[in-house]
């Protein structure tokens, strides 16, 4: 049973991973833009939230790595989606005693766009042009160019209006993680294995089916075309490797502090 099950997750990573777990490409961005625009928030790609899965069959010896703020052992999944609850990253397996901003440090999510090798992205907010997008994210998150927050204790109008609607379309990523676990049991209580890497497989093999069933409901028809092009599920980069100095550009405007404020 175990050893089928193992099987399974992994072949579904292996065939479908590659579009299913994809970032996002130019055509994706373009309508991710739109939409995020269309809710109030020009530039958005999306909401991003850590979520802690329970890690029942924790060896012992890992128990105190593993145990955070939860008083038992979970693994955290970072994880970004849109509207449509389409799921566009997942970094899963780092240990359930560290914070939101630690996973970051150790994150990939925006190391294609340090690298020079995402799409371009352009939009203005208040007379101000800006060529990185951003995600909605909760008070934890490091005041980043690529991060706008909710105001906390807001006063007029204004500052109250977006509040809400930063609280209310933030909240995709969290209903995105609750629809996961509607759809597979196998993510919704503490997780029954002990080896990471079958666990990892498991969580991206529901991941994949989850975009899998978005894709075939027609991503509540916001424009988006899942379906993969012929031979598009293996996807190579053959740009330049950027110069030092331009991915240090790149990096410190990933970190803007002023970006943010202005945001």
């Amino acid at each position: 049973m175990i050893e089928s099950l193992r099987a399974f997750v992994k072949a579904i990573v292996e065939v479908f991973g590659d579009w299913y777990l994809r970032a996002p490409n130019e055509a994706d961005i373009s309508q991710l833009l739109s939409i995020g625009e269309q809710r109030g928030f020009p530039g958005m790609l999306g909401s991003i939230d850590c979520i802690h899965w329970k890690w029942k069959k924790c060896p012992i010896a890992w128990h105190k790595m593993y145990t955070g703020h939860f008083c038992e052992p979970t693994i955290i999944l970072e994880v970004v989606a849109s509207q449509d609850l389409w799921i566009w990253h997942a970094f899963f397996g780092m240990l359930g005693s560290l914070n939101d901003i630690n996973v970051l440090d150790w994150s990939p999510i925006f190391a294609a766009l340090a690298e020079g090798r995402t799409a371009p992205v352009n939009y203005t907010i208040n007379g101000h042009e800006y060529t990185i997008g951003y995600y909605l994210a909760y008070g934890i998150y490091p005041n980043w160019s690529t991060f706008v927050k909710t105001i906390p204790r807001p006063l007029g109008a204004k500052r109250k209006y977006f509040a809400s609607k930063q609280e209310s379309a933030k909240k995709d990523v969290g209903r995105a993680f609750g629809v996961l676990q509607s759809r597979f049991v196998i993510v919704r209580g503490p997780v029954q294995y002990w080896d990471e890497e079958t666990l990892e497989n498991i969580m991206k093999a529901c991941i994949i089916m989850h975009n899998m069933i978005i894709e075939d409901e027609g991503a509540m028809n916001l424009g988006f075309d899942h379906e993969p092009e012929v031979n598009s599920f293996i996807l190579e980069s053959h740009g330049e490797i950027p110069e030092l100095h331009d991915f240090l550009q790149t990096h410190n405007r990933i970190r803007n502090r002023a970006t943010s404020s202005q945001l």
